[in-house]
């Protein structure tokens, strides 16, 4: 069993994070994130830092205090420093170009994808093959960054599409004469 709920979150003394009963909110250099708490967790912050316990001592309450020990630290953590997701795309012809909030995107396609990104999180292109996700919020970022892989996933034949920069793809072998 994991015992990452018992740990404390540490507050950065850039961030400023208030407890509302179940609410939790953290405002820092980057911007400002809430998070309301399962009725199982509650959080009480002293010292610099946020502790988490469960209301119950039962494995259900635990796991919940654990997961939400989790969505907090990220929380202070995307205020604090941010997040971002770095993409690749592979293929000839393959390019996009952010303009604004909208990434116009060339996938071998008969016709252009346009992208239009949510609010709270910002998409650069540094080069045409290369697109960065930024913002504070993980989860959303990971959102959007699926998003855009989804349009068109790396296939194991060329390994031609999008995928993450880190993303190992499995080739397989061409079929034999």
């Amino acid at each position: 069993m994991s015992r990452i709920g018992k740990a404390p979150v540490a507050i950065p003394s850039e961030v400023n994070v208030t407890i509302d009963g179940q609410k939790v909110i953290a405002k820092g250099s980057k911007g400002e994130l809430n998070l309301v708490l399962h009725p199982y967790v509650e959080a009480v912050q002293e010292e610099g830092l946020v502790k988490l316990r469960p209301v119950k001592e039962t494995s259900d309450h635990w796991a919940m205090c654990g997961t939400m020990r989790s969505l907090v630290n990220n929380m202070i953590l995307g205020v604090n420093q941010g997040y971002e997701k770095k993409l690749q795309l592979i293929g000839v012809g393959y390019r996009a170009q952010a303009q604004g909030q909208t990434l116009n995107l060339s996938l071998g396609f008969s016709h252009p994808v346009v992208f239009n990104v949510p609010a709270g999180i910002t998409v650069e292109t540094p080069t045409q093959t290369e697109i960065l996700v930024k913002g504070t919020d993980k989860q959303q970022i990971g959102e959007v960054a699926a998003k855009i892989r989804a349009y068109r996933p790396p296939e194991p034949y060329k390994g031609k599409g999008v995928r993450y920069a880190n993303e190992r793809v499995i080739m397989k072998e061409a079929k034999k004469k």
